[in-house]
């Protein structure tokens, strides 16, 4: 993050503007709309631009500019076609550490110009950081496109009853839900069609009919996927962005625990072989005690929480303790890493089934029902099998599968580290020995991997 989002409040603020040209007066236009009390100073001031300024309570002076334009100003905008007068003001306005901006200059800039949807009080700011321009205003324009103009209304009426809410709910979850069904709601659809009237009434009426206990948590049990964010369903990334807590493991790629609200409580209960940083009877426990509480608990997933997630397990306890909930499936890790691999998992000239198999059992062995693994034409995918693949490709080659077997280990599976390393089941032992192989990893074993070479599409490093 080269510049960090902000608001100035610039209400009756002194600014500058050095320059009197079309750019000046652009710059002269949002700070007249914020507010600011604007000092021009240019050799040459174009008229629209004095007179924008000085009936807005400013004032312009035609000449040089010179370091004491700067005595007690805010921020200073440059915005002349005179690079060395650009790079002074840029430099008078660091010394003395007042915000400063060169138009079309981001390397003199301590502040930028983001571009701007206007829905007041109701503000997005779009940026690059100066990079791509036309970029940003593409995005502006789509967003403008999807945010009504009445929300700035919206936000009018909640900031009208946000007292009356402190003191009818005194708890801050309990109020956030409260404002949650409001703005997700008839009250707010009422505002958007124009009824103002109707919208306070039923505001008034919904206020009067809620109380404190009226709140009840739940729990989303969301699938990950197998890391790439773009992977993620709609409702999935819905949910996320809702829930007041984030409980996640190491699984879940970290762009996609970002994706929750910034002031979710983000709660890691990572588990590996061996290291269970919270046992699953604690966490299966957490879940109800902070639905409890009233709040929207995420459990966060890799993959699919029904495929070796143990979500089956942590819904059974909330279901015994009446707490509502959703699942909501996600692209299981055989599915996406097979596919950004380019491995299909069946193929009618190759495979006629596949078998999902974990490789880590509940007593941490692999005592696996070997003679159903071995038919050729089926692929067979493992689940947490990095430590146990040596014992793996010799059982299989022990109950007749042939050593000569295509075997795939895909480290980090759909994202910018993914990794596949190709080889058969009477070397891939030795050949995993040569190079460090992180988790999360996922096993393919059959002759549909021959086809990786032919149908490889995703940009990832193979061997």
């Amino acid at each position: 993050m080269e510049f960090l989002p902000l608001f100035f409040q610039l209400h009756d603020k002194p600014c500058l503007i050095v320059g009197g040209g079309v750019v000046a007066q652009r710059k002269a236009i949002l700070l007249v709309k914020a507010g600011a009390r604007i000092a021009v100073v240019a050799q040459s001031v174009c008229a629209s631009l004095e007179e924008l300024v000085l009936s807005n309570g400013g004032s312009v002076r035609q000449g040089d500019y010179v370091t004491s334009d700067l005595a007690g100003k805010l921020l200073v905008i440059a915005a002349t076609d005179d690079d060395s007068l650009n790079q002074r003001v840029f430099e008078d306005a660091q010394r003395r550490q007042i915000a400063v901006n060169v138009v079309d200059n981001p390397e003199l800039c301590s502040f930028i110009f983001p571009a701007i949807v206007d829905r007041s009080p109701i503000m997005v700011a779009v940026s690059s950081g100066g990079r791509a321009p036309v970029l940003v205003r593409l995005l502006r324009a789509k967003i403008e496109s999807f945010i009504p103009s009445a929300y700035g209304k919206l936000a009018k009426l909640v900031g009208a009853f946000r007292e009356h809410v402190k003191q009818r709910f005194h708890n801050t979850q309990q109020r956030k839900n409260f404002w949650e069904q409001v703005l997700q709601g008839p009250i707010a659809e009422a505002v958007l069609a124009g009824d103002d009237d109707g919208a306070e009434r039923m505001l008034r009426e919904q206020l009067m009919q809620s109380s404190p206990s009226s709140f009840q948590g739940e729990v989303y049990l969301v699938g990950a996927g197998p890391g790439d964010p773009d992977l993620l369903t709609f409702k999935a990334l819905r949910l996320i962005q809702k829930a007041d807590v984030v409980l996640y493991d190491r699984l879940v790629a970290e762009p996609i625990v970002d994706l929750a609200r910034r002031d979710a409580e983000r709660i890691y209960v990572g588990k590996s072989r061996s290291n269970h940083s919270v046992p699953q009877q604690d966490i299966n426990q957490l879940l109800v005690t902070l639905a409890k509480q009233g709040k929207r608990v995420l459990r966060l997933k890799g993959g699919d929480p029904f495929i070796f997630g143990r979500g089956g397990e942590e819904i059974e306890q909330l279901a015994q303790h009446n707490i509502p909930f959703q699942v909501v499936p996600g692209i299981t890790a055989a599915s996406g890493c097979a596919a950004y691999a380019g491995i299909p998992l069946t193929h009618r000239d190759y495979a006629q089934s596949v078998r999902f198999v974990t490789g880590h059992l509940k007593n941490d062995s692999t005592d696996l029902p070997w003679e159903e693994l071995v038919h050729k034409q089926q692929t067979v995918v493992f689940y947490m099998g990095l430590v146990g693949l040596p014992q793996i490709c010799r059982q299989l080659i022990a109950h007749g599968r042939s050593k000569d077997t295509p075997i795939a280990l895909i480290q980090q599976g759909t994202t910018k580290k993914q990794r596949v390393i190709i080889s058969t089941l009477a070397d891939m032992p030795e050949e995993i020995t040569k190079t460090q192989v992180k988790a999360p990893t996922l096993i393919i074993v059959g002759e549909v991997v021959t086809l990786s070479n032919k149908l490889r599409w995703f940009s990832s490093k193979v061997q």
